[in-house]
């Protein structure tokens, strides 16, 4: 064997300069993906939330609709008249009570 073909046995891997940029290049692209993946989160949670705050909206303004077409009905109107108001029809009798609960739908 000549001097120059000797090999030296190798225990462990070197890292050599085109792989520690490679490193450096890559933990750097792994750091600036973090604050946009932050914000995606953030972004999704939030809808979620409006959309919760959509459905609840929706079920409050069908009831509310409900409550309107209800009012339209002379029966319902007659109702309300008699229990919230205390009104009574010509010719009828109220008769007042006390210490009873009023109805909670006035």
């Amino acid at each position: 064997m000549s001097a120059g073909s000797r090999t030296l046995p190798r225990d462990r891997p070197r890292l050599t300069a085109r792989a520690a940029g490679l490193l450096v290049v890559v933990a750097i692209l792994a750091l600036l993906t973090l604050v946009p993946a932050r914000q995606f989160f953030a972004q999704r949670g939030r809808i979620a939330e409006l959309e919760a705050k959509a459905m609840r909206l929706e079920q409050r303004n069908d009831a509310l609709q409900r409550q309107i077409a209800d009012l339209k009905d002379p029966a319902e109107l007659e109702r309300l008249a008699r229990e919230c108001l205390g009104m009574v029809r010509p010719g009828e009798i109220a008769l007042v009570t006390p210490d009873v609960p009023s109805s909670s739908d006035c």
